[in-house]
């Protein structure tokens, strides 16, 4: 039987290790709410501008882009994974790595050039174990991602794909679909196909009408186009932003609960010993007495 000193002692150093992630999982509750709020405003403005170029289109405009159009060769592909600086999210990261390194080998396979670019700490550290190389590393997002920074990655993206140096953004984060549903993805942002693909039949075909354009319809397809990139990236981080929160959520809850069960079979344990020790302390009294008496 265990020392009952020692079953105490581990008993409450489990309470502590309870109350450190109780509060984490409060505190992921917290900035997923956060998070949860900012990716939804963000889906509604993606599908305003969805249906904006859709509407363009059935009022008898030629939608043409330089981002639209599929090149006739793919020869370099770049591939942007998105991933956690920080642990404790349960297989959050592990999903995310699997179908990055999934998606390279294809790549690798068909085309020649295939670079890599890496966002959060986990990632970078998990291609590097690989023996991946990272071209770019990117350490400023966390749960609340900003559109400037993302912004900036992509119109570096953007010059990339124009000049002709990549042909092809492959992103592989986690989409959120619901609180009990998160998915490793891989998306392809560039380029970016037709616009109104993505948008629901009611909404697509409920508007027809004449447009007139001022300045231009080109002039606005040369804005429309790149902000509708711009924030599919931008939602990309949300999303896996959100999905990181919630990993992390059920992962603390999950450890909580585990620690609870432990503690209660260590009460357990800790009762037997100590009434094991108590009758001990006992016999050896009745002992004694019974020698003093003879």
């Amino acid at each position: 039987m265990a020392n009952a000193r020692a079953l105490d002692k581990r008993r409450k150093s489990i309470r502590n290790i309870r109350k450190i992630t109780r509060t984490m999982e409060l505190i992921a509750t917290a900035r997923y709410k956060k998070a949860m709020d900012r990716a939804a405003a963000a889906t509604a403005y993606t599908r305003q501008i969805t249906q904006i170029v859709s509407r363009l289109a059935q009022a008898g405009l030629s939608v043409e882009h330089p981002l639209l159009e599929a090149r006739e060769k793919t020869e370099n592909v770049k591939v942007l994974m998105l991933s956690s600086n920080r642990g404790l999210c349960g297989g959050y990261n592990g999903g995310v790595l699997r179908t990055a390194i999934e998606r390279l080998n294809q790549l690798e396979s068909e085309v020649d050039g295939v670079s890599l670019e890496v966002s959060g700490k986990r990632g970078i550290s998990g291609m590097k174990f690989r023996g991946r190389t990272v071209d770019e590393q990117y350490l400023q997002f966390d749960d609340q991602p900003k559109y400037d920074e993302v912004s900036q990655i992509a119109d570096r993206f953007l010059a990339l794909y124009i000049s002709g140096k990549i042909d092809r953004l492959d992103v592989v984060y986690t989409k959120f679909i619901s609180t009990s549903k998160q998915m490793p993805v891989v998306e392809t942002l560039l380029p970016l196909g037709s616009l109104g693909d993505d948008e629901p039949e009611a909404e697509a075909g409920g508007v027809t009408g004449d447009y007139e354009f001022l300045p231009s319809a080109e002039s606005i397809l040369e804005e429309v186009v790149p902000t509708s990139f711009k924030v599919r990236l931008f939602k990309c981080f949300l999303d896996a932003a959100v999905s990181e929160q919630v990993a992390r959520m059920v992962a603390m809850k999950s450890a909580t609960e585990s620690a609870g069960d432990m503690i209660k079979q260590l009460s357990m344990t800790y009762n037997r010993a100590r009434q094991s020790q108590i009758t001990g302390e006992i016999m050896e009294i009745i002992g004694g007495v019974e020698a003093m008496a003879n």
